[in-house]
């Protein structure tokens, strides 16, 4: 019979696991709230009117007396080497990811060694909005200072998110993460979608009370900036409780604590890169996750260069486009995160890219100037982009070793939302080549191919095991 002591000690067991339950569902609905903050400039930014709106700037350099929308025929000079003003963009994306690729590492190591990760959360997410919110200042032929505010915007993005991305795993469990990461991402794209509503209001409307299309472009730029700033204050504040996790916890000797942050980080980097051979499935996820997911960085980045550019569509037709695509990805996350609870998030992932090689190959075929197949075409990316996006998060979590979230996030983040590497650049040099975005968007393709056909060769249950993780119970 129980004494009273172990009756005692029960009941205070209850209370401490409510507690602790209630304590993650709260930490989960504050995580979320910077998919809704950094996505504000994803969409509007990124993927929607810096691309178009640099381009016109460098053309204005570059062609001083050629109309607006007409293709420049001279080049810019980078540090000497010539650039097709068509190009700019897609180069500057490249070489952001190649910056990134080496800083972002860093930055996941010094997160997993930080006690309160969120405060490094709201520091990158910091200096990253006001980068975005003083692209308000490029105008005229000013190509140079985009070149640079994207730069900066883009590595803070991908150094929040390499700390954002390892917090999910300790705000969910395994079996909640398919779930909690899709969630995410639907609630980013309803505030990406609500701000890309108000901006395509702004631009059609703003000619009706003297508000020019490249000052509305201007100010839904620093509206952007100003949305992820301000809503990034949320899971900062949210997450302050968020139990510190000792120093120590999964570092190996060469890192630890009592070496310093920075010293710390750079052995920890050394041991997990001779580790990642001891993870050979977590790196093939890394190899195939480097594909598929460029392909699809540089489908949604590149998406408003060929819908105006090429097929000759009105920037209100692209934003529209963009504006339906927004709120279709947020059932389609949804809807991808139940489909992956049946058959489990490898498989829907897997069905995802098959989608997508679809999509790009009918892409090539767009008529120009027919609206209604752009945003066919549109409204198919937007079931496939957020789900398979969000499971391929949760998926990758699982693979990795608990204590160095941070740190193998960044290697997953230097990959990530607008920093895709060879996608972009192998749709800037084809373009340069042959002045064609048809050609540039079908080449990616054989990114979803290659991509898919070494998720297929993945073995999850194998990877989740030698990373010493509780595999779920439907991978």
């Amino acid at each position: 019979m129980p004494s009273s002591t172990d009756r005692s000690a029960e009941a205070t067991d209850l209370p401490e696991g409510t507690t602790r339950r209630r304590r993650s569902t709260r930490h989960q609905r504050a995580w979320y709230w910077y998919d809704w903050a950094n996505s504000a400039y994803v969409t509007t930014t990124a993927a929607v009117l810096m691309g178009p709106y640099l381009t016109t700037v460098a053309n204005r350099a570059a062609c001083p007396d050629q109309p607006v929308g007409q293709s420049c025929a001279a080049y810019l000079s980078v540090l000497g080497i010539p650039v097709a003003p068509g190009s700019l963009y897609s180069y500057t994306t490249t070489v952001t990811t190649v910056v990134s690729a080496l800083l972002l590492i860093v930055v996941g190591a010094v997160a997993d060694r930080s006690l309160r990760p969120q405060r490094l959360l709201g520091w990158f997410a910091g200096v990253g909005a006001a980068a975005a919110s003083a692209m308000v200042l490029v105008q005229g032929t000013a190509w140079q200072l985009g070149v640079v505010l994207i730069m900066v915007a883009s590595v803070c993005l991908g150094s929040s998110m390499v700390v954002y991305d390892g917090i999910l795993c300790r705000v969910a469990p395994p079996d909640d993460r398919d779930r909690v990461s899709s969630r995410g991402w639907a609630l980013g794209y309803v505030g990406g979608g609500l701000l890309l509503a108000a901006n395509f209001l702004l631009l059609n409307l703003g000619p009706r009370v003297g508000i020019g299309t490249e000052t509305a472009v201007r100010i839904s730029l620093l509206s952007a900036g100003l949305w992820w700033g301000l809503f990034t204050v949320i899971p900062v504040l949210g997450l302050r409780d968020l139990p510190a996790r000792p120093l120590a916890e999964g570092l190996p000797p060469e890192a630890a604590p009592e070496r310093g942050a920075v010293r710390g980080a750079f052995a920890q980097l050394r041991d997990t890169f001779v580790e990642l051979r001891g993870y050979p499935q977590t790196l093939l996820f890394l190899l195939a996750y480097l594909f598929f997911n460029d392909g699809i960085q540089t489908v949604i980045g590149s998406s408003s260069l060929y819908g105006t550019l090429e097929l000759g569509l009105s920037q209100s037709q692209v934003l529209l486009t963009f504006l339906v695509v927004q709120f279709v990805a947020v059932g389609g996350a949804l809807i991808f995160g139940r489909v992956a609870g049946r058959i489990g998030a490898w498989r829907t992932v897997l069905g995802g890219l098959v989608v997508w090689t679809l999509v790009v190959g009918v892409a090539y075929f767009v008529p120009s100037g027919v609206f209604t197949a752009f945003l066919a075409l549109g409204i198919l990316i937007g079931l496939v982009m957020g789900g398979t996006q969000a499971l391929a998060r949760s998926l990758y979590s699982q693979l990795v070793p608990q204590g160095r979230e941070s740190e193998f996030f960044s290697l997953y983040q230097a990959m990530e939302r607008g920093t895709s590497w060879f996608g972009t650049l192998l749709f800037g040099v084809v373009h340069q080549l042959t002045h064609s975005y048809r050609l540039s968007i079908v080449a990616l393709v054989a990114f979803f191919v290659i991509g898919g056909v070494l998720l297929s060769r993945v073995d999850m249950r194998e990877g989740i095991r030698a990373a010493g993780n509780e595999a779920p119970a439907v991978v």
